[in-house]
């Protein structure tokens, strides 16, 4: 309960020490762009989208190792249904209480 109490002191004068601290812009706004800027920025901007649409897509697969890994186990054949179907049905002999 002391800790509680202890917590709400802290929790209540921390608030208007938080608001005291002043606002700092560590980020001071450039200057801005003149017009030439603009549309030399706008045109560097349209031939890096096209240089990236020359790009081909890659479809192979990127991996260096991949010869070197084992292929996956193979996955068991499933047994026929009527395999299991016709086999006799095997039950429990004995005087053993479950």
């Amino acid at each position: 309960m002391k800790l509680f109490r202890l917590a709400a002191v802290l929790v209540v004068l921390a608030g208007p020490t938080y608001a005291q601290m002043p606002q700092l812009n560590l980020l001071q706004d450039g200057p801005s762009k003149t017009p030439e800027e603009k549309a030399a920025e706008a045109e560097r901007e349209k031939a890096y989208k096209e240089t990236l649409k020359k790009i081909p897509d890659t479809k192979a697969s990127n991996d260096p190792w991949g010869g070197m890994r084992a292929d996956p186990p193979k996955q068991p054949a499933a047994p026929k249904a009527s395999a299991a179907t016709s086999a006799p049905k095997k039950t429990k002999s004995g005087t053993a209480a479950n």
